[in-house]
């Protein structure tokens, strides 16, 4: 048992010496490196975990054989950009089918050892592969979610800005310090392009980005503030209208708490019954007891 143990140990040191050779003479990254790099490239700031930095670099090596055509390959490559994930279509495609290989990997011994459970988990990485090439979209939705939350703020503002001022970079430069994260970051970006290029282009690139009916009506706003439109009577009616899907929105979330609570008045009082449960059978064993 010893000899096996020590063959054992002798092949994982080995492979693991040549690994680092080899990647040394190669020049590949280091991990630490791979890790630094991918979350250079995020958004967002949470920590890229060891997992997903190796399978990032798999998924970028495997990225060069998959196919996609031009126009969903274009489609993904915009939902990709707007939800700030710095993936080509092809890398984020070979990342989907990486996560299911890790169940589909653990079939293979699932068969010898619980086959009862082998369905489950290929279940389970249909679903992880459907789950993740969904993520971008989701991302966008929640995006396009905390941006709609500022655009009555921001329509507001423009409101009041437009009477005196018709420059639109300085309205959105101005507002940029005021508003959420979600929409400063598009914000950067608009800005940025605005200043590159021309102001409608700019303005057209972003609404294409978002995808947005409320952000298109306010966009549609902005170019005609360009093209030498008031605008003080668009933006005041548009302003009314989305006050009122404010309310609206605050209504429907105010709509949900209700059920949330009912659940902890119930458990509340079930608390409440069993103390008083609990009291009425001690004072009964105790009268008992004092009986005989």
């Amino acid at each position: 048992m010893q000899h096996y143990f020590l063959l054992l140990s002798f092949g994982l040191f080995l492979a693991l010496g040549l690994f680092h050779v080899t990647a040394d003479i190669l020049k590949l990254p280091t991990h630490a490196t791979q890790k630094a790099m991918l979350e250079a490239g995020r958004q967002d700031k949470k920590t890229v975990k060891n997992l997903e930095a190796v399978l990032k670099d798999l998924a970028v090596r495997l990225s060069r054989f998959v196919r996609i055509n031009e126009y969903r390959r274009q489609r993904l490559y915009n939902t990709l950009s707007a939800a700030g994930m710095g993936m080509t279509p092809e890398v984020y495609q070979a990342h989907a089918i990486l996560k299911a290989a890790l169940f589909l990997l653990v079939v293979i011994p699932a068969l010898y050892l619980l086959p009862i459970i082998s369905p489950f988990l290929i279940f389970a990485a249909i679903l992880t592969y459907f789950k993740e090439i969904g993520r971008a979209d989701k991302l966008l939705e929640e995006k396009r979610e905390h941006i709609e939350r500022d655009l009555p703020r921001f329509v507001a503002t423009v409101e009041q800005e437009i009477k005196s001022n018709r420059d639109v970079l300085s309205i959105l430069e101005n507002f940029k310090k005021h508003a959420g994260n979600a929409f400063a970051m598009e914000m950067d970006v608009l800005t940025a392009d605005m200043r590159s290029s021309s102001y409608e282009a700019a303005l057209t690139r972003f609404e294409a980005r978002i995808n947005s009916p409320l952000l298109s009506d306010v966009v549609r706003g902005l170019i005609g503030v360009l093209r030498g439109d008031d605008g003080a009577m668009y933006f005041q009616m548009l302003a009314h209208d989305m006050k009122q899907l404010e309310l609206q929105r605050l209504k429907a979330e105010a709509m949900k708490i209700p059920p949330k609570i009912r659940k902890f008045s119930f458990l509340m009082l079930m608390c409440f019954l069993l103390t008083y449960l609990c009291i009425i059978v001690y004072e009964i064993a105790t009268n008992l007891s004092g009986m005989f």
